[in-house]
């Protein structure tokens, strides 16, 4: 029987959250990805090189202006100030350089614009400290305070710097150090000089704050990196910021070897089914795989390029068309790394290689109870049956539908029935509990129809295309667009399978109604619901569903011409379907993916909640070695 017997059904409406002793509290899954997705989006909002440095130059001069004016209202305070303010900025630009390059050898997220940005918030930061001292100076008439908040600023830079070079680079500690280091040091050199200008001199006991702010700088960043890096621990074993640097590679430099090397050692074995229906006649002409697996979680991690892997794989091997829609499984079932890609994709290479004997299809059949709407094509023995709540919200249906259907299908002595979730439609949040009811209904009905109808000998044509105008950012994947063209009697059914995640509500309709007034008589469209779109632009989503981005007029001539193409291959074929069952494939799983999301927003609300007490009792410890100075 050609059922998703084997899959272990888990609903995605259950809710979970990870507290930070790493316990799991109610949210849903789907929730806890799309938060996460939001905090890993803020890396890319950084300004251009140039912009920093303009910044870095408004900071450096203004504050140091600023400054000269208040201890010596002169001329020569505004001179001394100009120059104190260029030779700061120029020896932060020539560090920024040397920096960047000694660390980007080993971490390529440090290039010369993000360390500029690094130097450019810990700027703002010192002379933030500059500021409350020339108020202080301005009022209490000694300038002493100022020198004070500046070292105090000095050592809350440094304090940063530590971190931030810490918490996101595996680099080696001396050149951590150097980095965090070098720069706060450099640049007290000439507020040192403009101090000693003023008629006061460099003391033992300076030399000695200088000594404690370092040692209190590593102390203070090493326990907030560890109370950090224990909320990983406790929930999955792992440092939180760890997995903070592999999602860093991957989200900044696109590298997903260190991220799933992480999924690979959380992940779970389980045994996972891909059904394949193929239309054939001396050689294989199309085939359609629906594995059951999810295509996420997000970018190029794990399977989320994996309907287009696997189209590819299938083309290249028999020279056929292929396409991969979407099946009855959510996020519990995304693959661990790209090992797993692979086995998946050489399971079903082999497992391709099977007779199609059924010569006649019934027509297409379509059944609309006024929530759901669903289609069915019956070739032989064989179903091909999908479901969808377009124009409303159709995202992951749980695989309980998918045992209900099967159990359906046994009734009118169907050996195998493949149930395809079409995945296109989005307008907003949607509840799959409150529908389940209606879902099933429609696919019995259909069933029942479909397996009522007369059944014909019938043609089969299929074209791919891959439009370079659209692009991952867009909104599509690189199996582009693929029309399998079924054709009983004078029936035209035209399937439409698009690389994409999910599609604006409407366009399904548009796309139908196009093709109807081509000469398709009936026909739906799929989308893989690839999350090789997830995760690359900025915005609510983090992903463009099609037709967000891609002008709509512009997608349908493709499609149009894809089905085309189809039309004039049209040939008699035979249909074939066999499930085949893949064993030990390391899926993320739904817990470990849950607190994996949800990990992000703890360390984040743990971060929070001990940098204050962390940089207040430092503060205090600095400022009272500093009233000796």
């Amino acid at each position: 029987m050609c059922f998703h017997n084997n899959l272990i059904f888990s609903s995605l409406l259950s809710r979970k959250s990870v507290s930070e002793d790493g316990s799991l509290t109610k949210v849903s899954l789907n929730e806890s990805m799309d938060n996460a997705v939001k905090h890993y989006a803020s890396l890319f909002k950084l300004p251009s090189y140039t912009r920093v440095v303009l910044f870095q130059a408004l900071i450096c001069v203004g504050g140091s202006l600023l400054s000269t004016t208040v201890l010596s209202p002169s001329q020569k305070g505004l001179i001394d100030g100009v120059l104190l303010g260029c030779s700061m900025l120029l020896a932060n630009l020539l560090l920024d350089l040397a920096i960047s390059k000694l660390i980007r050898r080993h971490n390529p997220i440090y290039d010369l614009r993000r360390t500029a940005v690094v130097s450019l918030f810990g700027l703002g930061l010192w002379f933030a400290f500059v500021l409350v001292g020339d108020v202080i100076t301005l009022y209490a008439v000694e300038s002493a305070w100022w020198m004070r908040l500046c070292l105090l600023g000095f050592s809350a830079v440094l304090i940063f710097r530590l971190i931030v070079f810490n918490a996101s680079s595996d680099d080696d500690n001396g050149k951590l150090l150097f980095a965090a280091f070098v720069q706060p040091y450099s640049l007290l050199a000439p507020l040192l000089t403009l101090w000693v200008a003023l008629g006061f001199s460099i003391s033992a006991q300076l030399i000695f704050f200088l000594l404690f702010a370092s040692v209190v700088g590593i102390v203070a960043s090493y326990a907030f990196l560890h109370l950090v890096n224990q909320v990983g621990k406790n929930s999955l074993g792992i440092p939180s910021l760890k997995l903070f640097k592999a999602f860093l590679l991957n989200w900044i430099e696109n590298l997903n070897d260190p991220f799933e090397q992480f999924l690979e050692e959380l992940g779970e074995e389980q045994d996972v089914e891909v059904s394949l229906m193929k239309f054939a006649s001396d050689k294989p002409k199309a085939v359609m795989i629906i594995p059951s697996v999810h295509p996420g979680p997000f970018k190029n991690i794990g399977s989320s390029i994996l309907p287009a892997l696997l189209k590819n794989a299938v083309e290249k091997e028999f020279g056929c068309i292929a396409c991969a829609p979407h099946g009855l499984f959510g996020h519990e079932l995304d693959l661990a790394s790209q090992l797993q890609n692979q086995s998946i994709i050489r399971h079903v290479v082999e497992g391709v290689n099977f007779g199609a004997t059924a010569a006649k299809a019934s027509p297409f059949t379509t059944v609309s109870n006024g929530v759901a709407i669903a289609c069915c094509q019956i070739f032989g023995n064989s179903a091909f049956l999908s479901i969808t709540l377009s124009p409303s919200t159709t995202e992951d249906f749980p695989q309980e539908l998918g045992v209900f259907v099967q159990q359906e299908a046994e009734k009118y002595g169907l050996e195998c029935c493949i149930v395809v979730n079409a995945h296109n439609s989005i307008n907003g949040v949607d509840n799959v509990n409150e529908v389940l009811d209606s879902l099933k209904d429609a696919a019995a009905k259909c069933l029942e129809k479909a397996s009522s109808m007369k059944q014909s000998t019938f043609e089969v044509g299929a074209s791919t295309l891959c439009p370079k105008e659209f692009r991952l950012q867009d909104g599509m994947g690189d199996g582009g667009i693929t029309v399998t063209v079924v054709k009983v009697s004078n029936q035209k059914t035209a399937y439409v399978v698009i690389d994409g995640n999910n599609m604006i509500s409407g366009l399904r309709e548009k796309i139908l109604s196009a093709l109807h007034g081509f000469g398709i008589d009936a026909g739906e469209v799929y989308t893989t619901d690839t999350h090789s779109v997830n995760a690359v632009i900025l915005g609510r989503r983090g992903y463009h569903p099609v037709g967000e981005a891609i002008p709509h007029e512009k997608l349908i001539e493709y499609i149009k011409e894809a089905t085309r193409t189809a039309l004039s291959r049209l040939e008699y074929v035979k249909a074939g379907c066999r499930s085949i069952v893949i064993p030990n494939i390391k899926v993320i799983g739904e817990e470990r993916l849950e607190t994996l999301s949800l990990l992000t927003d703890t360390a984040l609300q743990r971060a929070k909640k001990i940098i204050g007490p962390i940089c207040v009792g430092s503060g205090v410890l600095l400022m009272l070695f500093l009233l000796l100075v």
